[in-house]
Order: structure tokens, then sequence, then C-alpha cells
């Protein structure tokens, strides 16, 4: 059984240059997450872009997510990664037989042969039939609402969703990723944001707009 990282030995690799990202495209990380049959699905501004059907703006990272149960298989799949953990600012090697502690919801991947981080690796707290909001679990839904896929079968989270994510930091790219959705959202949508954001953001800035 994989053991928590860090608990009875030191893992002395150097910790690659945070900055160094090549970010795939998540055409490739399909191409490379083929052969796993448990769910997943790009998440952050990636997956508004697979939403609308065309790259909107540029990324500095691609992030997906995962159930915790999972990782392992989806490490499997990577296999030509280094793994590191990361939780409050801290980045920190994740030996190849170790699980991550129950308090790391983020794993960067690092393709060691280009010396670039490649990918995002986020950690969900749902189940294979229902998606649940890691930061209020209270909020949750049947999977099959939350996550549509491309018509080349990349799975992404409903823009909604991003957007609940995107509404805690405000930063540029998070403005101007809502303000491209929100014309295109369904009344529906429109609705459980708001909704939401009531519940979790209260007073939030993008209420009024919705």
């Amino acid at each position: 059984m994989p053991r928590p990282a860090n608990t009875d030995r030191m893992d002395t690799r150097p910790i690659p240059d945070h900055g160094a990202w090549d970010a795939w495209q998540p055409a490739e990380l399909a191409l490379r997450l083929r052969s796993v049959s448990k769910p997943w699905c790009v998440v952050g501004g990636w997956a508004l872009d697979l939403w609308h059907g065309e790259k909107t703006r540029d990324h500095e990272d691609l992030e997906f997510t995962v159930l915790r149960d999972d990782v392992a298989m989806f490490r499997e799949a990577l296999g030509d990664m280094d793994f590191y953990a990361v939780g409050s600012g801290v980045v920190s090697p994740l030996p190849a037989d170790a699980a991550p502690p129950a308090g790391i919801a983020q794993i960067w991947c690092h393709d060691r042969a280009a010396g670039r981080w490649r990918v995002d690796m986020m950690i969900e707290e749902g189940t294979a039939d229902r998606w649940v909001y890691k930061r209020d679990p209270s909020i949750a839904l049947p999977r099959a609402e939350m996550i549509a896929t491309t018509a080349d079968g990349i799975p992404y989270l409903r823009p909604a969703g991003v957007l609940l994510f995107k509404a805690k930091y405000l930063r540029d790219k998070d403005e101007m990723d809502f303000a491209k959705a929100l014309p295109k959202l369904a009344p529906s949508e429109r609705d459980w944001l708001k909704a939401m954001l009531r519940k979790t953001h209260t007073g939030h800035a993008w209420q009024e707009r919705l």
C-alpha cells in the first residue's frame, strides 16, 4: 500500500524552478490519459475555452481533476513525469510509492526530460457519480450535470463550476473569463452560479451582473 509522503524518509530531489511551465494543451493530456477509465476533467481557464470551442487567451498552465482514490492510476498513465505535492505555497517531491497526504489537493507534474512543468493534477473529493465543490462540500451535484465533453472526447468542468472557483480570486484573467462567458451562459447556469455565489461569497461583484 502507498504511504503518506515525507513521513519516514526525506526525498532529496531538487525542486524545479516554479516558473518553468510549458504546459500541454488539453488534446495532449487526453492522448496520454486515453487508457484511463476513471473520471477526470479539464478545469480552469482551459475548461472555459473547451466550452467556447476556441482558445480565447493564453494559458500559463493546464489543470485537470481526478478523484483521490484514483491518483495512483493517473500517475501511472503519466509515468514519464516526476510528481510534486503543492500546498500552502510549498512544492515538495512526492515519491513514487507515496500517496499524497490528506491535506494535499494539488500535484504538479514535471517533465524530467524537458525540464518543464506540463500539467497540474488537482484532487477532488467526490465520487465517480457525484461532483463535490471542494471549498464547500455541501455543494454537490450528479457528475453528469457538471461535466461536459468536447466533440473529440475531452471532458471538462462546465462554465458555471469553473466560474465558481474563479470567483474567489478575481484576478485579471478571472474577470476576463467571466466577461467572455457571461453572454453565453444559459439561464439555468446563471441562476445556479448566482445562488452559489450568494452561498459562498456574499455580496460578490458578479452577482448583480448575473
